[in-house]
Order: C-alpha cells, then structure tokens, then sequence
C-alpha cells in the first residue's frame, strides 16, 4: 500500500503533517482519529513509516464477483481486518479482541471513535466502546490524530477527486494507566473516550457536536425525507390548484359563451 498506493497520493495530494515525532519508532499504540472521509484510512497510513491496522465492515471481504474479490484482496493488502457490525454486541466484542491482538502484537491500531464519518465535517461524540477499552485492556497509550480537509477532496455526489493538500496533525500520546483494571466501569470508559475527543477537538478546530454521529446521520435523513415529502405534496397541492384554476376558467368561458349566445338571440327576436 505504502509503495503501489501511498507514494502516489503524497506526489498528488502532498498532505501536510505535524507532529510525526509523537508516533513511537516501536511498539503498540492507538491511533485515535476524527473521521472524515473514506480517504482517511489512506492518507493517515501513507505518511508514516509504520504499518497501521484499522478494522474494516465484514462486507468489504465477502462480496460476491470479481469486483468483491479485488476488494477484499485490497483491504487485507493494507492490513485491514474484517468486523461483522451486524451482530450488536458480539460484534462490538469482536472489534475490541481484534485490537487487543493488533496491540498485543506489538503494532499501531486505528481507530475512529465517532463510529462513522462525519456527516457534515462536525465533531460528533466518541463512542465508550471499542477506544477505551482496547485502551485499558492492553496499557497502550492512545495519540489523538486530526484529519484535516480531507472531506473536500471528493464531497458526496463528485466522482473526480480535487487536487487539494489535506492535512494531518498528531497529538501527544495520551497516559491511561491510572484507570488500570476499570475497563469495565462505564464511566471511566465515557471519561476516557471524552478526554480523546476533546485532545482531537484541539488539534482539528473543528466544531464539537455532543450526540453520535449515527444520530446525526438519521436525523439528517429523516429531514431530507420530510423535506421531499413536503415538496411532493406542495407540487401535489400546485397541480389541483392549476387544475381547479383551469377549471373554473372553463366553466367561465362556457358561461361568457352562452351569455353571447343569448344575447345575440334576443337582439335577432328584436
């Protein structure tokens, strides 16, 4: 990835990074970044010299057809391992032991702790889940990773992306240990995760919304809805109206025509 794919994105795209020294030369860590866009998970493992492993939606390893296959020869090429989200909890299970092992083994985990990407270029509310308890599972300090402009590359609906420099800025690493052995205790997850996300807030400027992004994102869909609906009765509402304007201009012209008619009958009689 770093050669076939990373080279060429940095020639491109030339992405600005500070703070290249808090990554460690060895050893685990997390990497805790806002989320953007679908880039991030290229831009982020393209300037550093280590390898970076995030997780990946299960579908992207088991789409049927060629194009599936391509797919998931690329995602575990770049080392991305495949989550089942479909299952609730035991998926929620499922992505924490994938980044224990990840740690465990002595690598960089990734992680979007908002669950999602943005979808508006806001900050939404890191989830307690998977961030904090990888985090104080395994002791590995967590460093707070500010993507920056990425969603301005390729906004949704444009299939060219834009020749613009992104931006990367990498916080301090970020020392749980004092919380060893609560990583079970859900305040201490909401309070680790909130203490990610606010180092993140920092680094990227960016506007902080105090609700999930998954929320966020129904919301959103739920107005375009009610919007769509609303202009399909307003049409809806348009057409009688015309409808019922053409009438009576109808029945208007009838009534002026038999009123000629009969004018004109009572002036022949006359």
């Amino acid at each position: 990835m770093k050669f076939s794919i990373g080279g060429p994105l940095k020639l491109a795209f030339r992405p600005w990074v500070e703070g290249l020294e808090n990554i460690p030369a060895e050893g685990p860590a997390i990497l805790a970044s806002n989320h953007l866009s679908f880039s991030d998970s290229f831009f982020l493992p393209a300037v550093l010299d280590r390898k970076v492993t995030f997780i990946a939606k299960a579908e992207y390893f088991t789409t049927p057809g060629v194009k599936g296959r391509m797919t998931a020869a690329f995602f575990k090429g770049v080392g991305q391992l495949p989550v089942d989200r479909s299952g609730g909890r035991g998926a929620g299970e499922a992505a924490i032991k994938s980044g224990v092992d990840v740690i465990e083994r002595g690598e960089l985990f990734g992680i979007y702790p908002e669950g999602t990407r943005s979808p508006d270029g806001r900050l939404y509310r890191g989830k307690p889940g998977g961030l904090a308890r990888v985090a104080l599972a395994t002791g590995a300090p967590v460093i707070p990773v500010a993507m920056i402009d990425t969603e301005k590359i390729q906004p949704p609906g444009k299939v060219m992306p834009k020749l613009m420099r992104p931006g990367i800025r990498i916080g301090r690493p970020l020392d749980f240990s004092r919380y060893n052995g609560m990583e079970h205790d859900r305040f201490v997850l909401r309070a680790v995760t909130d203490e990610v996300m606010y180092e993140i807030m920092k680094l990227s400027g960016q506007e902080y919304v105090d609700i999930y992004a998954t929320a966020a994102k129904r919301q959103i869909a739920e107005e375009a809805k009610a919007q769509k609906q609303a202009l399909k009765e307003a049409q809806k509402e348009a057409e009688q109206a015309e409808k019922q304007a053409q009438k009576e201009a109808e029945q208007a012209e009838k009534q002026t025509e038999k009123q000629t008619e009969k004018d004109e009958k009572e002036r022949s009689d006359s």
